[in-house]
């Protein structure tokens, strides 16, 4: 299974990105996908994950500006940023798993977003 992400960039604070999460390979193991992002000098955070049947969970921090999406036909998952801060300024990863318990088997390489003030 291989994951390229794409759709970083730089944005000023408020504004819009869009990432999206292209799965190609094997992918019958593939039921749940997952956005992370690490900010430098900190861990990797789980920022939103959601199922093939489409339930969704976020951290606190990007509940309601956020938003994961997967499209199973396409093999493909996407997170609309919306309200954009400069807190967000990370590079993000996505991930593909069995179970929305269990996002995070396969990664890709991450895409850098950075938002200024």
């Amino acid at each position: 299974v291989q994951l390229q992400a794409s759709g970083g960039g730089s944005v000023q604070a408020g504004g819009s990105l869009r990432l999206s999460c292209k799965v190609s390979g094997s992918r019958s193991s593939i039921a749940a996908m997952g956005w992370h992002r690490q900010a430098p000098g900190k861990q990797r955070e789980l920022v939103a994950r959601i199922s093939s049947r489409g339930d969704a969970t976020y951290a606190d921090s990007v509940r309601n500006r956020f938003t994961i999406a997967m499209d199973n036909a396409k093999n493909m998952a996407f997170l609309q940023m919306n309200s954009l801060k400069p807190e967000d300024t990370a590079v993000y990863y996505c991930s593909a798993g069995p179970s929305i318990r269990l996002p995070s088997m396969y990664w890709g390489k991450g895409t850098l977003v950075t938002v200024s003030s």
